[in-house]
C-alpha cells in the first residue's frame, strides 16, 4: 500500500479489514526521549502535562474489568482518531496480534508489534484469560495527546497525558492510580520494579 505522502506502508489483514503496521519512525518520539531508569521516564516521554500509575489486577477479571475502564476514559478523550497499539513480542507472551508483522524497538531493545487500529480493537484483540496480559501493551492516539505503556516486567501502567483526564482517574474506585510527578520513582508502593 501506498499513502498520499508517497511513502510505502505495510499492512496486515484481519477481521475483514487492512490494518497498518507501524514502524520504528511511529515511535521515535518515545525511543528517543526515555531512559532506563525508575522514573515515569522509562516509558513516558517528559511531554505531557501529567502522569499517573494504574495498578494492574492479579485476577484476569479484575484486569478485564480494570482494562475497559481505563479504555473507556482514555476513548473520551481521543475522539474518533485512530490509535497506535503496541504488542510486546516476549517470546513467552505469544499473542502480538499479527505474528508476522515487523517489530518495532522500544526501551530496553524490546520488540513491538504496532497496529494503527482503534479502541474496539484494542479491547478485543487479545482476550485470552490464560495470558497475564490484557489489552495492548503500548497505546497512544494518532495525534499522541497520551501515551500509555505497560513495561515487560511491571505489574502497573504508566500514563502521560493532559491533566484532566488524569486527574480524573483516582475518583474510579475500580483503579489504583497514583499521580507521579517527572522526578518520582514511578514505582508505585508496595511493588517491586524489576
Amino acid at each position: 500500500m501506498v499513502s498520499s505522502d508517497g511513502m510505502s506502508r505495510v499492512s496486515r489483514r484481519k477481521d475483514g479489514r487492512e490494518w497498518r503496521i507501524g514502524t520504528d519512525a511511529d515511535v521515535a518520539w518515545i525511543q528517543e526521549s526515555t531512559a532506563t531508569g525508575l522514573s515515569i521516564t522509562s516509558a513516558i516521554p517528559p511531554v505531557f502535562a501529567a502522569y499517573a500509575t494504574i495498578i494492574v489486577p492479579s485476577s484476569y477479571e479484575a484486569r478485564l474489568e480494570n482494562f475497559r475502564l481505563l479504555w473507556q476514559l482514555l476513548s473520551e478523550h481521543s475522539g474518533d482518531q485512530p490509535w497506535w497499539l503496541g504488542f510486546l513480542d516476549t517470546g513467552a507472551d505469544a499473542d502480538v496480534v499479527f505474528p508476522d508483522a515487523s517489530r518495532v524497538t522500544l526501551y530496553a531493545r524490546w520488540p513491538y508489534v504496532l497496529v494503527q487500529a482503534g479502541a474496539e480493537e484494542a479491547a478485543r484483540w487479545r482476550p485470552d484469560p490464560q495470558s497475564w496480559r490484557v489489552g495492548p501493551d503500548l497505546v497512544f492516539p494518532a495525534d499522541r495527546s497520551w501515551l500509555l505503556s505497560w513495561l515487560w516486567d511491571d505489574d502497573w501502567r504508566c500514563l502521560g497525558g493532559p491533566t484532566a483526564p488524569i486527574e480524573r482517574l483516582p475518583d474510579q474506585p475500580r483503579l489504583e492510580v497514583r499521580r507521579v510527578g517527572l522526578g518520582e520513582d514511578a514505582t508505585p508502593p508496595g511493588h517491586v520494579a524489576r
